[in-house]
């Protein structure tokens, strides 16, 4: 255990350093959902969305989950770079454990992306956003699990295709139909019954209902509960897939 955690250490410390050195990529990774929150955020004050709070409290918690489902998503595309420059099959002949290999990586993710959402956050602020200091927090919590679920299947696909051209069309065919039917922009209580019905297949509808009502201070089961119940097995189911992978690629 005690190597897990040096080993585990020593990767994210690898990975958060490049992090650290490419500030345009973090800075360029916000701009998507910058620009829904000042060009789309004002169109929805006026629009009854059906949920407890208020527009900001609607569209921000969406918006975060949305910043960990493009990002984490995308993580991948490091491995492909990383096969390509023969980095992985240096990293083959060491003792390293596989699944620090994994979770260096992914805990780098949840770092970058954290910091992401507290600039998404605070720039909401002036626009009209208010919310507790705890649901905010728990908003982060949710963003960390989806970015270790999210980032540990992208590096899983990863190494088992060869190519951008075998990794992206996959992602951006999973990730489209899963932003819509998550209600990430606009709440699944507005939707028909027969959509509304389809989007509860869908795992992170959950987690952006749970941080919604963790702005207006619900913190009940029904919301925050089976959200975390969700997003914690999907992490597990994650995280068990992307070790495997790992640990058969030897990588």
């Amino acid at each position: 255990m005690s190597n897990l955690f040096s080993d585990t250490g020593l990767i994210f410390g690898r990975y958060l350093r490049q992090a650290m050195n490419s500030k345009v990529a973090v800075a360029f990774g916000l701009l998507q959902p910058m620009f829904y929150l000042v060009f789309f955020g004002p169109l929805l004050r006026d629009v009854p969305l059906g949920g407890e709070g208020d527009s900001w409290q609607t569209l921000v918690p969406g918006l975060l989950i949305q910043l960990g489902l493009f990002s984490a998503a995308f993580a991948g595309f490091g491995i492909l770079l990383e096969k390509q420059f023969g980095v992985i099959e240096r990293m083959r002949v060491t003792p390293v454990s596989r699944l620090a290999l994994l979770l260096g990586r992914a805990l780098k993710d949840v770092v970058q992306l954290l910091v992401q959402s507290l600039v998404l956050v605070v720039a909401a602020v002036p626009l009209g956003l208010r919310a507790p200091v705890l649901g905010v927090v728990v908003g982060f919590v949710f963003v960390g699990l989806l970015t270790i679920s999210l980032a540990s299947l992208s590096y899983a696909l990863a190494m088992r295709v060869d190519g951008p051209q075998g990794f992206a069309p996959v992602i951006s065919t999973v990730n489209m139909p899963a932003m819509l039917l998550s209600g990430i922009l606009l709440p699944m209580a507005l939707a028909p019954g027969w959509l509304d019905a389809v989007s509860r297949c869908v795992p992170f509808r959950y987690l952006v209902d749970a941080v919604r009502a963790a702005y207006v201070g619900d913190y009940g089961w029904d919301t925050v509960g089976v959200g975390a119940l969700v997003g914690l097995a999907l992490c597990a189911v994650s995280m068990t897939i992307g070790t495997r992978v790992f640990r058969k690629a030897g990588a």
